[in-house]
């Protein structure tokens, strides 16, 4: 099989197209797969770092406009770069031959998918949340099937017929380690109780402060265990903050930019708190972690209030919106965790019972047998 992936803009999109990318290499060793994405976006460093052959095309977002003088010219602007971009795409397809492209959202699937429908492959997108992102309903006519990470999203596309829920694919790293390993990795004692916070790779100001709250009151205590991804815009001014509080981080304390390992350290964690995109959702659940999610309130349709809400209901998570947030009510709910293994082990459970299972080996034999048509 020769496929072409394509998704950027946040690990949200490009790292299910991973996860996709190693079930086809797992299932067929000797397929070819080309990702292309955009210079703007974070997976020209990802998926060269993942292994995978890796191109770029020129694409750009469509940035909404009150003034309608100003949305005309945007509208221009975005559509001229994408004529550009699938121009581009084209000609990469005409040289690699794709049987089957795939997208997994953002603005650079727009041209890569239109490209592979104007070469005559075989089109598929996946939308990972309940309220699917403006590129895939445009991409959804284009497309030979729709894989669905939350059924609640088929009601936004018009063509039933192409719809097949999958659930959200999770690459197969976060499966592969134990809790135990993971902690050694991680130089963490097994009896320590763990917290692991991250709001992705922008970060949120929200997450940190819950960190910050908690590290200024475990610093160096024994028994405790804090990692903390900040975010590369957030890092030095919540490392300026512990130390203006008079706070030299101990041993116990692991603050981090940007989480490279997110399975090693989800996997070591006993609890975690993040927003609540499909990604992270899947990620926590199918490790059976224990969470606190604070849903992005921007997010389109609010659809991350709904993803926490799901696994809220279920029993594996604390559901905190962000205009009732309170930060040592939330940290106090956290140490509660910490005397209490009975109820936290009833959240992995739970957590646990929300995880998308076998996502990847779905759109696989889905791919394949349109590919069989």
């Amino acid at each position: 099989m020769r496929v072409i992936l394509t998704g950027g803009g946040t690990g949200g999109h490009i790292y299910p197209a991973l996860a996709i990318a190693d079930k086809i290499k797992e299932r067929e060793p000797d397929s070819e797969i080309l990702y292309i994405g955009n210079e703007m976006g974070i997976e020209k460093e990802i998926v060269p770092a993942a292994g995978y052959e890796f191109r770029m095309v020129p694409a750009r977002w469509l940035e909404r406009r009150k003034n309608k003088l100003d949305y005309f010219c945007q509208l221009g602007l975005t559509g001229a770069v994408t004529c550009g971009g699938t121009a581009k795409a084209l000609s990469i397809m005409r040289k690699f031959r794709p049987d089957a492209v795939i997208g997994t959202g953002g603005f650079v699937c727009v041209p890569v998918v239109l490209a592979g429908k104007m070469y005559g492959a075989r089109t598929f997108i996946h939308e990972q949340n309940a309220f699917p992102g403006a590129a895939n309903r445009l991409l959804s006519k284009y497309a030979d099937r729709i894989f669905l990470g939350f059924s609640e999203g088929g009601e936004y596309f018009g063509c039933p017929e192409k719809l097949v829920y999958t659930g959200n694919p999770v690459r197969k790293d976060f499966l592969g380690i134990t809790r135990e390993e993971a902690r050694k990795l991680l130089n963490i004692p097994e009896d320590s109780f763990t917290v692991f916070s991250f709001g992705g790779s922008m970060g949120s100001e929200t997450i940190n402060s819950i960190a910050v709250r908690i590290i200024k009151e475990v610093n160096g205590k024994e028994g405790w265990n804090v990692i903390a991804g900040t975010g590369s815009a957030h890092y030095d001014e919540i490392v300026e903050e512990l130390k203006s509080s008079g706070i030299e981080t101990a041993d116990n304390i692991d603050i981090r930019p940007y989480i490279r390992d997110m399975h090693v350290c989800m996997n070591g964690a006993d609890v975690v708190i993040g927003r609540a995109g499909a990604l992270s959702v899947a990620e926590t659940t199918i490790c059976g972690r224990a969470a606190v999610f604070v849903p992005y309130p921007e997010a389109t349709g609010n659809h991350q209030y709904f993803n926490a809400k799901a696994i809220a209901e279920a029993g594996g998570a604390i559901l905190a919106e962000e205009k009732d947030l309170d930060v040592d009510e939330v940290a106090e709910r956290i140490k509660a965790l910490k005397d209490n293994r009975e109820e936290l082990e009833a959240m992995s459970r739970a957590s646990l019972s929300c995880s998308p299972k076998g996502a990847t080996d779905k759109i696989y034999e889905e791919i394949k047998e349109t590919l069989q048509k």
